[in-house]
This record gives C-alpha cells, sequence and structure tokens, in this order.
C-alpha cells in the first residue's frame, strides 16, 4: 500500500447528528437517522435530499435498507420499530420491539430476519413475513447491546458488542452464545466482520481507545490497534482495499493497512464526533454520520488493476486474486462493439501484496505488479515469483528489460534484465512519480526529467505539470499529458547518441536541445492512452475512446469513463477495455484503415491504393474526411460515398457539372443552396436560375432577374411565390412590374385592407369603393361597427374625393401608355422607371387639394398607424389572420439581409 492513499470527499451534507447512516448497494444513496427523530435519504450524484421521514420525537440510532423489498427499516429511544417503503414513503408498520433504547439493526442476507439489540441487554431476531412476529430472544450480555452484525460467510451466524466489556458469537438457532471474545478493558461499541474469503477475522472498537483485530476460529486477539484519543464508536474492513477503518468520537477517522497494521492515514472532516460508517461490497465509497452531519468519502482508485501483453494475454487483479484471460480464444462472430465479451477468467493464483498496480515487460515474459510499499516480478504464465523489493512505483523500459523503482524517500534505483541492480539516482528536487518508456521520466513539482537509462544523466528537462508519459513502440514519438492538454514530442535518438559521443560517453548538465520536437498540442484530459504504431490511442475523462494520426483527432466511441485501455491486437482489429467490475469490452479498430491514413501521411498514394481492397466501404467515407483534412480533395471525392459530403466536396473542387449530377440524383435545397454560390461565383446566370427554380430560392431569382432586367422573369417569380404563399414577395415582384391590380389582390388575400386602401388610393383609384367596402366589412367581423362607418369612399362620400376622375383619367392614361410599350417591343427595366413607380398624386398639381373628412382621417389612422404600415420586407410572409404589419426593428433588419 502506498503511503500516499487516496481520499477524496464526494459527498457532504449538514444536518442535525447523525447516528447511524447505511448505503445503497444499487442506488446512489445513504440513509441517514439523525439525533432529532428523523431519517433522511440524500442522493450523493446530485448533493439533494430526496426522501424524508418524520418518525419520532426522540432519537433514531439505527436504520437500514431492505433493497429486496424497497424498505427501511428503523430504530428510536421510543422503544418502536418503524417499517417504510422508500418508493411509496408509506409507512408499513409500527410496534414497541425493546423495553429500551434501541441501538442496532442487522439484516440478514437471504433470509426474512432482522436482528435488534438495544439498552435492555437483549438481541432479538424479527421474521417480516410472519407479521415481524419476535421469533428468538438472544441472552447473554449483562450490559448496554450496542451493535449486532452477521457474518457475511456463515449468515446462521452473528457477533454482537457490548459495554460489557465483550463480543459474543452467536448462532440462529440458539438463544445463548456460542463463544465470548474478552480483551478490551471498557465497553465495546462497534464490530465488523472481514468479508473476504481468506481470514477468519473479527475486529471491535471500545471506549479504551483500541480497536482490536480477532480470529474467531482460534477464538484469540491477534492484534491491538492504537491511535485513538477518544472512544472508538464505529469500525468496518474496507470492502476492496485491506484497509480497517475506524471512527472515533475524538472525530478522527483511522486507516490501518490489514495486512500489516499499519496507520496509512488518518482523516478529520471537521465535523466533530464520529458515530457510524457504512460500505457496500465491491465498493471503494464510504458513508460516514458525524455530529454535524454525512460525509461520502472514496477510498482508492475506482479502476481495476489488470495488464495486457502484445499476444492478446491478460492479467488482472482482483484483490489479491489473479485471473487471466486469453483474448485470442474469443470467436470473434460473437463480439459486439461496446459489449462484454463472452469469457470467462481463469484463476492464475494469488499475489503476497494487494496489487495497486500492474504491467507487463515490453516482451510479455514478465509481469510487475505494486502495491503496499513492495514490488513483485512474476512469470507471466506460470506466475512463479523471480525478483522483489521496496517500492512505491515500478516502470520497465522500451524493450532492453531493464526496469526501475522509486522508494519512499525519492530514490530511484534501476535494474538490468537479470534483475541485478546497476545504478541509484537520487534527484536533488522532490521526485513525485516516475514514468517509463525509451528514457526514464522522473516527475518533479510542475516539471518532468528525461534520463538516459544506462548513464542516468539527464537528456531533457519539459517545464510541463505531467501525469501520464506514453512511448511508441518505435520509441520515435512520445506523448506527454497535462491536467488540461496533451503535448506530442518527436524524439531524435541519433540527437543524444551524437551528443554522448562528442561528450566522451557523457552528456551536459543541461541535456541535449534538440533531443526532443514538439510536433503538436491537442485539448483533451487523457485517463489513460497506448500507442498503435505512429497512431496514439486514448480514452478522455469525459468518456470517449479516441485515436490520433497525423494531426487529426477522430472518436471511436463513447465509453464509459472508468473503463481503463488494455491495448489493442492489430490480428483482430479490435481494441480492449476493462470496465471495475472486470469485464472486457471491444471496439473495432481496422488497421488497414490506420495503416491506409498513416500512408497518406508520408505522401505514399500507391501504397494507400493498395490498402483500399482491404478496407469495406462503410469506412470510405471516414476516410474521405480525413484525406480533406489533408488536402487531398480529389481523392476524397473518388472515396466518398454520402452524396451530401460528395457535393460538397464537387463544390470545393469547384467540380459544377459533378455538383449538379450529385443534386439531381439525390435532390436537397441544400445541395442546390450550394452549388447557388458556386455558379454565382462562377459567372454562370443559366446553372443560377436552375439551382435557385430548383431550391426555391424567390428571393435570389428576383435578384437574379432585376440584375439582369427581365421582366418577364420577375413576373414568373410573382406567380411562383404567390403559389408557395410568400405573398410578401410577391407584392414586390407585382410592384415592380406594374401590375398594380395584383399588388392590390395580393394585400386582399393577406387581409392588409389599411395597407390596400393605401395603395389604391395612391396607385389605382378606380378599385377604391371596392377595398373600402371590403375593409369595412372585415371591421364588422371585428365587432367594430362605429369604426367601419368611418370609412369613406369616393362612391359612398364623393364629397372627400373631389379630384377622383382626374386621378382616374391619369390611371387609364398610364395604363395605356405601358401597353403600348409591351406591344412594340419586349418590356426593359428602364421603360418602366417613370410610370411604375410614380404615384398618381405626384402627376397632378392639384392633388394636395384632396381631403377626406376628419372622422375618416381618424378612423384610418387608429386603424393602420404611421406611413410605416407602407413598408414591407420580401423575406417575411405576411401571416393571414394578421392585422398589423411587421415591427420597425424587425423591417429594417431584414431588408439589410436582402
Amino acid at each position: 500500500m502506498p503511503s500516499k492513499l487516496e481520499v477524496s470527499k464526494t459527498f457532504e451534507a449538514r444536518s442535525e447528528r447523525v447516528k447511524c447512516v447505511d448505503l445503497h448497494p444499487t442506488e446512489p444513496w445513504i440513509l441517514a437517522c439523525l439525533y432529532d427523530g428523523s431519517i433522511l435519504v440524500y442522493e450523493y450524484n446530485s448533493g439533494t435530499v430526496i426522501k424524508s421521514f418524520e418518525t419520532a420525537e426522540q432519537p433514531v440510532r439505527c436504520g437500514k435498507f431492505i433493497v429486496r423489498k424497497q424498505w427501511i427499516v428503523v430504530g428510536a429511544d421510543d422503544l418502536q420499530l418503524r417499517v417504510y417503503n422508500y418508493n411509496t414513503m408509506e409507512k408499513l408498520k409500527t410496534f414497541e420491539a425493546h423495553v429500551d433504547y434501541i441501538r442496532s439493526l442487522a439484516v440478514h442476507p437471504s433470509l426474512p430476519y432482522v436482528l435488534s439489540a438495544s439498552d435492555d441487554m437483549l438481541i432479538k431476531l424479527w421474521n417480516w413475513e410472519k407479521g415481524w412476529l419476535n421469533t428468538m430472544v438472544f441472552e447473554g450480555h449483562s450490559h448496554y447491546v450496542m451493535q449486532v452484525v452477521f457474518n457475511p460467510k456463515d449468515p446462521n451466524t452473528f457477533a454482537s458488542a457490548s459495554l460489557d466489556r465483550t463480543v459474543k458469537v452467536w448462532n440462529l438457532s440458539s438463544p445463548v452464545p456460542n463463544f465470548t471474545l474478552e480483551g478490551h478493558e471498557k465497553g465495546v461499541n462497534c464490530l465488523d466482520y472481514f468479508g473476504g474469503a481468506d481470514k477468519p477475522y473479527l475486529i471491535s472498537g471500545s471506549d479504551d481507545r483500541t480497536v482490536k483485530v480477532w480470529d474467531y476460529q482460534t477464538k484469540s486477539c491477534i492484534q491491538t490497534l492504537e491511535g485513538h484519543a477518544y472512544n472508538v464508536s464505529c469500525v468496518g474492513f474496507h470492502p476492496t482495499m485491506p484497509l480497517i477503518m475506524s471512527g472515533s468520537e475524538d472525530g478522527m477517522i483511522m486507516m490501518y493497512n490489514s495486512s500489516t497494521y499499519k496507520l496509512e492515514t488518518s482523516l478529520n472532516f471537521g465535523l466533530e464526533r464520529v458515530w457510524s460508517l457504512a460500505y457496500v461490497k465491491g465498493s471503494n465509497k464510504v458513508a460516514f454520520g458525524f455530529d454535524f452531519g454525512t460525509v461520502l468519502a472514496q477510498v482508492g482508485k475506482d479502476k481495476p488493476v489488470a495488464s495486457m501483453d502484445t499476444s492478446g494475454r491478460v492479467v488482472i487483479a482482483k484483490h489479491s486474486e489473479i485471473l487471466t484471460v486469453n483474448l485470442k480464444s474469443v470467436d470473434a462472430s460473437v463480439i459486439t462493439d461496446g459489449e462484454r465479451l463472452p469469457i470467462a477468467p481463469k484463476d492464475m493464483g494469488s499475489c503476497e501484496i494487494f496489487p495497486q498496480f500492474m504491467s507487463h515487460s515490453a516482451n510479455g515474459r514478465f509481469v510487475a505488479v505494486c502495491g503496499e510499499g513492495e514490488y513483485i516480478i512474476y512469470t507471466a504464465i506460470a506466475w512463479r515469483n523471480k525478483a522483489f523489493g521496496s517500492a512505491e512505483e515500478f516502470v520497465w523500459d522500451n524493450g532492453a528489460g531493464q526496469y526501475a523503482t522509486l522508494e519512499s524517500n525519492g530514490r530511484i534505483r534501476v535494474f538490468n534484465k537479470m534483475f541485478k541492480e546497476v545504478k541509484v539516482l537520487k534527484p536533488s528536487y522532490t521526485v513525485e512519480h516516475i514514468f517509463g518508456g525509451a528514457l526514464l521520466g522522473v516527475k518533479g513539482n510542475d516539471f518532468i526529467c528525461f534520463y538516459d537509462w544506462n548513464l542516468l544523466q539527464i537528456v531533457r528537462r519539459v517545464d510541463i505539470n505531467s501525469k501520464g508519459v506514453f512511448w511508441s513502440d518505435s520509441s520515435e514519438l512520445m506523448a506527454i499529458c497535462s491536467p488540461d492538454a496533451f503535448y506530442i514530442l518527436k524524439y531524435s535518438r541519433d540527437a543524444v547518441t551524437n551528443a554522448i559521443e562528442a561528450n566522451r560517453g557523457q552528456l551536459g548538465e543541461d541535456g541535449v536541445e534538440d533531443a526532443f520536437e514538439v510536433v503538436e498540442e491537442y485539448q483533451d484530459h487523457v485517463a489513460s492512452g497506448r500507442w498503435i504504431g505512429d497512431c496514439f490511442l486514448y480514452i478522455t475523462t469525459d468518456g470517449k475512446l479516441k485515436y490520433l494520426i497525423g494531426s487529426q483527432v477522430s472518436t471511436l466511441a463513447h465509453i464509459d469513463s472508468q473503463l481503463i485501455l488494455l491495448g489493442y491486437l492489430p490480428s483482430e482489429n479490435r481494441v480492449y477495455l476493462l470496465d471495475k467490475e472486470c469485464n472486457i469490452i471491444s471496439y473495432q479498430l481496422l488497421l488497414s484503415v490506420l495503416e491506409y491514413k498513416l500512408a497518406i501521411l508520408r505522401g505514399d498514394e500507391k501504397a494507400a491504393d493498395q490498402l483500399l481492397d482491404q478496407i469495406p466501404s462503410s469506412e470510405h467515407t471516414k476516410l474521405a474526411h480525413f484525406l480533406d483534412s489533408q488536402g487531398w480533395l480529389d481523392k476524397a471525392l473518388e472515396l466518398a460515398t454520402d452524396p451530401d459530403y460528395r457535393c460538397e466536396l464537387a463544390i470545393k473542387l469547384r467540380k459544377l457539372d459533378v455538383a449538379v449530377e450529385i443534386a439531381k440524383q439525390f435532390p436537397s435545397e441544400s445541395k442546390w443552396r450550394q452549388i447557388t454560390d458556386l455558379a454565382v461565383s462562377s459567372g454562370n446566370l443559366n446553372l443560377t436560375e436552375e439551382c435557385m427554380k430548383e431550391s426555391g430560392d424567390f428571393s435570389g431569382l428576383l435578384t437574379l432577374y432585376c440584375g439582369t432586367g427581365d421582366v418577364q422573369g420577375v413576373r414568373k417569380v410573382a406567380q411562383l411565390a404567390l403559389a408557395s404563399g410568400k405573398l410578401n414577395l410577391a407584392f414586390l415582384c407585382f410592384f415592380l412590374t406594374g401590375d398594380t391590380q395584383s399588388c392590390i389582390d395580393t394585400l386582399i388575400k393577406a387581409k392588409r385592407y389599411p395597407e390596400a386602401a393605401l395603395f389604391t388610393r395612391t396607385y389605382m383609384p378606380s378599385e377604391m369603393g371596392r377595398v373600402a367596402q371590403l375593409w369595412r366589412e372585415h371591421v364588422k367581423k371585428q365587432g367594430n361597427l362605429r369604426l367601419a362607418n368611418l370609412i369613406a369612399d369616393p362612391i359612398s362620400h364623393p364629397r372627400h374625393f373631389p379630384e377622383y376622375e382626374d386621378t382616374t383619367s391619369w390611371e387609364k392614361e398610364i395604363a395605356n401608355r405601358i401597353a403600348a410599350r409591351v406591344e412594340i417591343s419586349p418590356p426593359r427595366w428602364k421603360e418602366y422607371a417613370d410610370d411604375v413607380f410614380t404615384p398618381l398624386s405626384a402627376l397632378l398639381n392639384h392633388m394636395d387639394k384632396l381631403r377626406v373628412s376628419d372622422d375618416v382621417a381618424a378612423s384610418t389612422e387608429a386603424s393602420i398607424g404611421d406611413d410605416s404600415l407602407l413598408r414591407t420586407d420580401i423575406n417575411t410572409e405576411w401571416d393571414n389572420t394578421s392585422e398589423t404589419n411587421v415591427s420597425e426593428e424587425d423591417h429594417h433588419s431584414q431588408n439589410e439581409e436582402v
């Protein structure tokens, strides 16, 4: 066990005094029983209270999840046991269980039994299938019974701790104890069984401030652990690591090595006295209850320990047991990406230390295991011990069989392939980690120094706060990972060799300046990585499996961030990963694809073409994207199979004929719009017109026809826009071509009666009567009769339109003039300028004498607002039910786009 035991607080909740905690085995829940009589259930991922129960006005001292029934059972100082359904929040049962405070509960792992322990010195067995009938009373303690625990290896037996200074072991079939363990000088508050298969151990904590380890087969105390300054209130064996945990009223949590019994670490979360701890099998999460709240801590890494050699043989450490898997024995036809491999590991033996790191040598012959401050080198096949020693960390070189160890005092020892020590290095700075590979990496505070394995002299210092170093098999490339990014460096072995020769077998104090060349920096957080040739395969901390070739990063899969990368088998074309339950998961990554990309990077087009036959067509579009990123656009167009992407490539290459052919075979608006832009920039107006028609870009057609002076084209656009319901655009086209009648009809179709009335008065007075009548009818439907009666027209109210006959005469004259021009020659834009865009009022010198009644003017202003009603925008369609125009802000922004 390293001296730097990793313990991180993942959840904290402040509350009244927490007398008991329990962890749900499948849900992310913590049960907290409080001294104020309430029960809380926390969801520790979100940090929120998801359930709460008000049970009694007196303290709740114990509580447990009964998962198979979806219940919570609690005991309080009011002598009652209460049972709740934690899904429905319903109280299922309340009954008096003891005649004094209830201290502890234990749930049988398979039978419908609950044990309760009390200050009445009794332990009672309850059967919930018989209506919570008390089926047995266990007598024998002479003081308060503080805790009861079932034996996980033999659930028919249980142990109890009492203030009578004893631990008693019982059998469910007998009311008297099997035997008693004595040795504490004061009352015993807590106890726990060891769940592993190899040790028949029991631990207990006492008011004498000690924790005792008992062998319940020999009935002897084998170790006494000291360190607490006050009563020990809770103890437990860590479920995945060789740790004994204890909490005390001194506020401290102690963690001892269960093999050496040395204190590994002590914690103080600042919440005063510790009253309870809880854990679940197979997890490294531990919950603690304090005077001022609840804490969930993660003790150790929540990742498996395993290693894979180049032949596909995997060695896995499950606690101290060693398992092995041969990946080549798996039938490829049953492998599915992202699914667990249908293969059962085989037992290989055991390890003398608790493994926290495992690594194969480069040739695969040996496996190094490191943990508990020691290392052992085993043969990979027979699992025989070849070498051992003290080490906090262990690393191999890149192929010569050398290895290095880091000791707790910062000294680094280097050994040759015969397991003999050859060099010792004691850097002047504090060593945090070491890394293996072509060079020996030694990490300082915010830098890493690389040393030559043979000389142990510095080759180069790199100022990066590194958390991982990965070398390629050829030793030419290296990835250095920092907390925020990773860097690809190229290593020049020749530069180092030349420097050694020039310095007569030595290296300078500053190393070799040209030893490394930074290739690129990438903003990814790497959790684990592996090189496949010149391809860097890695897992990010946010759960993505990626690979880097050249400067392009590709995502292979989205995965659980807890997976570790085992390696890659070229013969199987698969990447292998391991989850924390030691299940192996695989993803396909074709070696031919990697080789193709590497050939392209080298510029070897011939070699790349030869590899294409080995690559399935399903991968061609992905390769086309890679070719595109490398500037091989023509080759990407040949290889791509996705029509949208092929069209995009053709446009990039300005191959209009290819793009048009693709768009006709696989029509879509986006394709035609892309081709439109290219056709416009190429000056191909005929193709531009075709593309705009295909994409339904009527605004673009209007712009095109206006630019070329094609009046007939504008009229076509007007009809197309009208048929498509784009009334704004249709109105504009009609207006530009002088079709005032169609302008009015379009306004009426859009129910824009106020605008239609103003338009007719300005450009076509003969229609004023009809439009005014339609406007009146529309206003009446809205229920405003008074306003409808205020709308005047030249037919019904001639006195308000004294120049009506003059304006209608001019209207006819202009219409005849336009018609005459159309008959003589094809209409051109300039021939319309004087007649189409000039209001009739401007042609009459005395038009300013026209008047309408004050009432009509007021009604018009109230209905249609100011002159902004005459503003239109070809990009905003009218709502047929709307009474108002677009806002001034929308109008300006939309016209800016046009």
